[in-house]
């Protein structure tokens, strides 16, 4: 599966917390938005399964899609490890910044923006250290980290920005 789309702004981060909420998250997600399989937790035969039907929703929305982890089939890319097809990395600090560009990252991932529920406790960069990260490269940058559409608007170099609980209905803001 190679690449289809244009380099998506909006991204989904899949999680097990989702339930079956994933599937109102993907319904969410405008066409040409991006989605980054994780669910790192699942047994590997479900883990598996559950990739085969987002990659169904992902190739019918015309949604780009990466998988995170062990591979689990055809994918446009893969998130923080090599492979065929754009590569994306998680960076928190200038440092893993760095280490994404010299492996040939296509796009990075920086968090966390805000407070988020999916690392409680760890120290937000907040806007102005998240511009200083995003100045100092010159790959897309996607915000990550408690971010919602309220949120993205208040940030200054991101490309676009990433979230779980934003794409639910209970999350904090929508596009």
């Amino acid at each position: 599966m190679g690449r289809r789309h244009p380099l998506p702004r909006l991204w989904l981060m899949t999680d097990e917390r989702q339930g079956e909420a994933l599937w109102e998250a993907l319904r969410r997600l405008p066409r040409g938005a991006g989605i980054v399989f994780r669910h790192y937790g699942l047994a590997t035969a479900e883990r598996r399964a559950l990739f085969r039907r987002v990659r169904a929703t992902a190739r019918a929305r015309g949604l780009t899609l990466l998988v995170a982890g062990l591979p689990c089939g055809a994918a446009d890319g893969a998130h923080n490890r090599r492979s065929a097809g754009l590569r994306s990395a998680s960076a928190h600090d200038l440092g893993e910044l760095r280490a994404a560009e010299r492996r040939g990252a296509g796009l990075v991932f920086v968090s966390p923006v805000y407070p988020t529920r999916s690392h409680p406790g760890a120290a937000p960069l907040g806007p102005r250290r998240f511009g200083a990260l995003a100045r100092r490269t010159r790959l897309p940058v996607v915000a990550l980290g408690g971010m919602d559409a309220p949120g993205f608007r208040r940030l200054r170099g991101a490309h676009g920005w990433a979230a779980i609980d934003a794409w639910l209905s209970r999350g904090r803001g929508r596009r």
